[in-house]
């Protein structure tokens, strides 16, 4: 079984996630959530992250925002050391491959996440990193 690392907030996610069919209460009520297992770049131990996504066709699109502070979140480091990653959709559970996204279409579905959760607006304004867009494709 895969940890759950970062904290009681996110275990409590996970968990109210996984009972109900992909659903959670709270900030999350009503937005697109997924769980990513990532394995760990130093590790090696499986790590489950509840993530806001924006659907893109096939993909899920993920942000490395870690609410605007000034470096990644683990999980980043982790996928793109192993870009094989386990993804939980609602009631489905399927691999796939975490691709960075750059230019321009990084700069589109910024914005995509942006209008949908402005919440996203502020997490750009509060840092100086260049925020990563992950496209996460079905294996």
């Amino acid at each position: 079984m895969a940890e759950v690392r970062a904290n009681d907030w996110n275990s409590k996610i996970i968990e109210e996630f996984r009972a109900n069919g992909g659903k959670v209460g709270g900030p999350f009520a009503g937005g697109t959530l997924l769980l990513l297992t990532t394995t760990g770049a130093k590790s090696g131990k499986q790590r489950v992250n509840p993530l806001a996504y924006l659907p893109d066709g096939e993909r899920y699109i993920i942000f490395a925002s870690k609410a605007g502070a000034p470096t990644n979140p683990d999980w980043y480091y982790n996928l793109v050391a192993h870009p094989q990653v386990k993804l939980e959709v609602g009631t489905e559970e399927f691999e796939a491959t975490a691709i960075e996204v750059t230019g321009e279409e990084r700069d589109r579905l910024y914005a995509g996440i942006v209008e949908r959760m402005p919440g996203f607006g502020d997490y750009e304004k509060k840092t100086t990193r260049k925020i990563p867009v992950i496209a996460l494709e079905r294996q």
